[in-house]
Order: C-alpha cells, then structure tokens, then sequence
C-alpha cells in the first residue's frame, strides 16, 4: 500500500471539497480486518464507545487548555497586582511581554503538529504542558524586565503546540456531526480559565500577598504554574493517541472508531501497522497542502480573529478603567465577560453540527455583530454602558474560534493527516498573527476610551466577516461546501 500511495498523483491527496469519495468506504479498509462485525455495528455500540472516549479525551485536554489559559493570561492580573511597580515596566514594556509571546508561538504551531503526526499525542501534549508550567513557575522569579521577557516567549513557544495539535486530535476521533461540539467544549477551557482566573487571581494576590515574604503575584505565577505541572503529569496515564492504537478500547470498538469516521470520508491512516500506513513524507505533504486555493482564503479569514482575541489580556486594565478603583474588583468583574463568551461558543457548537453547511454564514453573523459592538463601545462613554458592551463584544468574538475550527475541520476533513495536521498549524499561525499588533492597541494613555484598539477591532472583525461570507458563497457556488447535511443525517 505504502509503495503506491507514495507514486500516486498529488491531485489524489488533495481534499475533496465535496465529501467522501470511493477511497473512504469502509468495506476494504482496515477496519474490515480488525473485526468481520464491524459493518454492522449497533449505534448503542458507538455510542458507548463515544462515551469512554469523551471521559479519556476530552476532559483531560480540556483540564490542560484551563490550564494554558490562566497560564498565558495571569501576566494581565499579575500586572494590577503590583507586578508593573516592582519590576518597573510600562504599558509599552506591557505589550511587548503580549506580544513577543506570540513570536514563540508563531515559530512553533506548524512544527509542532508535524511532530505530533508522526508521534503519539498523549506524550506530547502532556509533555508540552509540563514544560510550560514549569516556566510559569520560574516567572515568580522574575526580578528584572529582561527575565520576564524571555520566559514569556520560552512560555509562546512552549503553549503553540496545544490548540492545533488538540484539532489534529480530535479530527482523528470525532466524525462530522460530532466535531463541533467536542470543539466547542475545548473552547470553553478558554473561557472558563479566563473567568476563573480572574477570581483566582483575586484570592491568591489577595488572601497570598507577602506569604513567606513573597508578593501575591509572585504566589499567583507558582499556584498556577504547579497546578498545571500536577495535572499534566497524570494526564499521560489518561490521554488516548489514535484509534487504531487505543488501549482502553476493545478490538470491536477500535475498529468501530475508525470505521464509523472512514463512513463520512475522514481519513484515519495514522496508527496502522508500519507496513500498510501510507505516508505522503514531508516535502510531498507540502505540496499537496499549498495546492489547495482554499487555505489561503482561510488565512486571510482567520488572521482577522487576532485583534479581538488578544482583548482577554486587556480585560483587567479595560475593566479597572471603567471605575473600579479596586484591583481585586476588576479582576472579579472580568468574569461576566468570559461566561457569556462560553455560553454563546457552546451554543454555537450545537448549531455548526446541526447545519454544517451554514458554519461560513454563522462565522460572518457573529463577527458582524463583534464589529458592531465594537463600533458600539467607540461611541458609548458610560462606565456601565461600556462594560455591557464589552460583555456582547466578546459574545460576538469568543465564538469564532469555534465556528472557525470547525469550518477548517469539515472543510480538511478527508485529507490525510499529514496535510491536516499542516492545515491546523498554519491556521493556527494566522489566528495569532493580528496578537503581534494587537498588543499595541490599547496603551494606558489612550485610556480610558481606547479608541485605537476598538477601532481596529472593529475593522479587522468585519474584513473577517466578509471573508468568510465569500468563502461560503464561493464553495456553494461551485457546489462544494463544506460538507453536504445529507453526510450527518441520522449520526
């Protein structure tokens, strides 16, 4: 098999744009090895399977993507509580600590899942959040700028790997219908880290300040950062890596794991025995993910999410500036914010998997609507009228990721995994793209209206709200959409 997927055409391995092809049937497939039932599994069955698997996947990564959140953000509450007057930086130094972390970030997403497709997930993933807790834990530490500077693109780089690497994971689990919730649960990790850590933040810097003699940022780095440590390391005892290879399930339910995804076209040759993987090797893999016009249209979309995705570091100085003389209080009154950016994303999960072939008209609704708010909030002064609006802002914003990522999924998902895993990473590149600007636009002296940084937002939100309209129309044009409804009847 090896020998002649690697001599066939590169048009063969480019995605198909209008769902499963003769290639992805299931009889024939490796799965029609592992067990002669497997063609007439029960949906009891898949559904008892789906079940182990939620409890093994998806809450152990959502664990580390709390983690990661309140790990790349706690600089945000660390900075009201004291940590900018003892380490003597301004709010230009401020935006630099945001944005070099990006740099780390940017250097890493596509090598990362390059690795994390020829390997196994479990450890890398654990492995990557082990690390990267430790440097939080190094930043108590910090008694210069300089130092604060370099574990924070040390932490970048460190943290790239997680978002699109958890993607290539969950597409090789989850079939159509199914994705963007598993997606959004992730998603809401974010959310959840962000209003949690306000709240943790509040405590530690509050009830922890001068513990030992240590300030209460310096506790809120070390909680944080151990908390992350702990839980990564049992989470290599708990993560799967691939179907094929899973422990935990028996040999009918690997093979109905793969089976049931080689029914909607999603390509699962990752885990097969050495001598019947195809494998497209590297340079070939970037052949075939830079033939596709489709990516470049995607980045041009995704890169617009920046702007309004770096907020979430602002929010403790946006909130603080609305009247809350309190710091404690600012950062307790960000959780509002983060909460109903979950509740719209969730929501949004339900709906993508419910008419996949709408996702591009959801992604351009709730990204006119963030740049609506944004527009909004340049017009409105009012101390309680801004924070509401900076509440629907991110109602609007927040769910992009979601609606986004299970855009990009749908679209890649019958390419190989090499070329998928190539497709997640640059994604994930442009999405962080607009963070190495973005940490620019809300200076404390353009405070407390922000202007520029609500501007711009609203700007880039609404570029990306007609880009990915375009997109939509443009594959319903050709009759290639994302995926066709009929695929997911009845799954």
């Amino acid at each position: 098999m090896s020998n002649s997927v690697l001599k066939a055409p590169i048009s063969e391995f480019l995605p198909s744009e209008t769902g499963p092809d003769k290639h992805h049937s299931l009889h024939g497939s490796s799965v029609e090895v592992a067990s002669d039932t497997v063609a007439e599994w029960t949906a009891e069955a898949e559904r008892r399977m789906i079940h182990k698997v939620d409890l093994r996947l998806l809450l152990p990564i959502w664990v580390i993507g709390l983690a990661c959140q309140m790990d790349r953000n706690n600089i945000g509450n660390a900075r009201i509580a004291g940590m900018a007057k003892d380490l003597d930086f301004s709010s230009t130094d401020f935006s630099n600590s945001i944005s070099l972390f990006y740099i780390g970030y940017l250097g890493w997403s596509i090598v990362s899942n390059m690795i994390i497709a020829r390997t196994r997930p479990s450890l890398f993933l654990s492995g990557m959040a082990i690390l990267w807790g430790t440097v939080t834990c190094c930043m108590a530490a910090v008694t210069t700028y300089p130092q604060l500077l370099v574990l924070r693109i040390l932490l970048g780089f460190l943290e790239a790997g997680l978002v699109p690497g958890v993607l290539f994971v969950l597409s090789c689990w989850y079939k159509p219908g199914e994705f963007a919730k598993r997606l959004s649960a992730f998603v809401t990790a974010s959310m959840v880290g962000g209003a949690l850590g306000g709240l943790v933040a509040g405590g530690v810097t509050r009830g922890l300040e001068g513990a030992h003699g240590i300030r209460g940022w310096r506790w809120l780095f070390l909680v944080e950062g151990v908390f992350t440590i702990g839980f990564a390391i049992i989470s290599t005892s708990i993560l799967p890596d691939y179907p094929q290879t899973c422990r935990w399930l028996s040999e009918d339910e690997r093979a109905i794991a793969v089976g049931r995804l080689e029914r909607f076209g999603v390509s699962t040759v990752k885990g097969m025995p050495a001598e019947d993987r195809p494998r497209l090797g590297k340079i070939r893999s970037l052949v075939v993910f830079a033939s596709d016009w489709r990516i470049y249209v995607l980045f041009l979309g995704v890169s617009s999410l920046g702007s309004s995705l770096v907020l979430s570091y602002f929010y403790p100085t946006l909130v603080n500036g609305l009247g809350y003389t309190s710091p404690v209080q600012a950062q307790y009154m960000t959780a509002p914010i983060y909460l109903t950016g979950l509740a719209v994303s969730v929501l949004l999960g339900f709906v993508c998997d419910r008419w996949p072939a709408r996702v591009g008209l959801f992604m351009g609704g709730c990204m006119t609507f963030g740049a609506i708010m944004s527009i909004a909030i340049c017009l409105n002064y009012g101390y309680l009228t801004r924070y509401v609006l900076i509440v629907f802002q991110n109602a609007g914003a927040a769910p992009t990721i979601v609606g986004g990522n299970a855009f990009n999924a749908l679209l890649y998902r019958n390419a190989p995994p090499e070329v998928r895993a190539l497709v997640f990473g640059t994604l994930a590149i442009a999405a962080n793209l607009g963070n190495l600007f973005g940490a620019y636009l809300f200076p404390t002296e353009s405070g407390p209206k922000y202007l520029l940084g609500f501007g711009v937002n609203a700007g880039t939100m609404g570029f990306g709200a007609f880009v990915y309209l375009l997109l939509h129309f443009l594959l319903i044009r050709r009759k290639k959409g994302p995926i066709e409804e009929r695929e997911i009847s009845g799954s």
